[in-house]
């Protein structure tokens, strides 16, 4: 008998052992994909109405707009799959933690300061690592031009993940969107909203540009030489001189140059020039000779050529033309 009971009794506590790790095992099944539900996140999904009565007929926001908006801090667990995609065009950018995304036929990592572009009825699947679930910002968009911006994100791409480096100006650019969607959807709102978003688009598109402040070195220089320019304006300055300021080669300095700001470093020089010139014509009785003379050049007639080349009209011109307020 106490064999028996012994095995009663042994039977009975594997049989609850069981019973709890199959609970254990359905409650962790349920919990293991979720959509939405995190600590901290935020959401907002715009009202239809509101999408469909005026931000894709007004001539500003058809152009481009969010219908949905979030943010997933440490998103354990998150998954979301559509079998048929959606009809809005996404963005993920992912700054801390990994994931995954499914587009077309591949699976591909997603890490830190990656962001992932999503086309609009593309079929796909996206989840959180579980052990380094990530923490990311995203957004549904539509628009008359928003297939054109998807072309321009995926030619960036390389698998549907450029690599960015961490901004705190694109980090508040969102925030900027979300706290005055959350205000509401008046007309000045939306529209605010839909210009800010071309903004963050660039944030991606045009990283280099988006940074320069932050970064590099060849900014740096491009900026302390229109500097020297401007200082020199009244001077003849040669290519030798600004790639010696700039402590680069006369190729490198060109091609950089060129690169940076579209014109050649005397043709950007040259522009300066015929600012100011315009400034002397309009704001002193100086004559063209006078003002050639001031901005460094001898030959009048030169002078002449190259601003009708730059404005359009002769020196004269422009300064009858304006200075009468025609």
């Amino acid at each position: 008998m106490v064999i028996l009971t012994d095995l009663m009794d042994f039977l009975m506590v594997m049989l609850n052992f069981i019973s709890w790790k199959t609970h254990m095992r359905t409650s962790h099944q349920k919990t293991v994909r979720k959509r939405e539900g995190f600590e901290g996140q935020r959401l907002i999904v715009l009202p239809r109405k509101v999408t469909s009565d005026f931000l894709a007929r007004d001539p500003i926001t058809r152009q481009i707009y969010i219908t949905d908006i979030g943010y997933y801090p440490k998103a354990k667990f998150h998954y979301v799959e559509r079998p048929a995609g959606i009809k809005q065009h996404i963005i993920i950018y992912n700054v801390e933690g990994r994931g995954w995304v499914e587009a077309g036929s591949k699976r591909i990592e997603v890490g830190p300061s990656q962001f992932v572009a999503i086309p609009a009825g593309k079929a796909h699947k996206y989840a959180s690592h579980e052990n380094d679930p990530w923490t990311i910002y995203w957004v549904h968009f539509k628009g008359e031009l928003s297939d054109h911006i998807m072309e321009l994100l995926q030619e960036l791409s390389k698998n549907y993940k450029p690599d960015l480096s961490y901004s705190e100006h694109r980090i508040r650019l969102f925030e900027d969107i979300y706290t005055n969607m959350e205000r509401g959807y008046s007309r000045d709102n939306c529209r605010y909203v839909s210009m800010t978003f071309y903004h963050f688009l660039s944030s991606l598109l045009y990283e280099d540009k988006f940074n320069s402040t932050e970064n590099h070195s060849h900014e740096d220089m491009l900026a302390s030489t229109i500097e020297l320019m401007k200082e020199k304006v009244h001077t003849l300055v040669t290519l030798q001189e600004l790639a010696e300021f700039a402590q680069l080669s006369v190729s490198h300095f060109s091609a950089t140059f060129r690169e940076r700001t579209g014109y050649s470093p005397i043709e950007y020089f040259i522009h300066l020039k015929i600012q100011k010139a315009c400034q002397y014509l309009l704001f002193t009785n100086m004559t063209v000779k006078e003002t050639a003379g001031k901005l460094g050049i001898d030959d009048q007639y030169y002078f002449s050529r190259m601003f009708s080349k730059l404005m359009g009209q002769s020196p004269m011109e422009y300064r009858n033309k304006n200075k009468s307020g025609k």
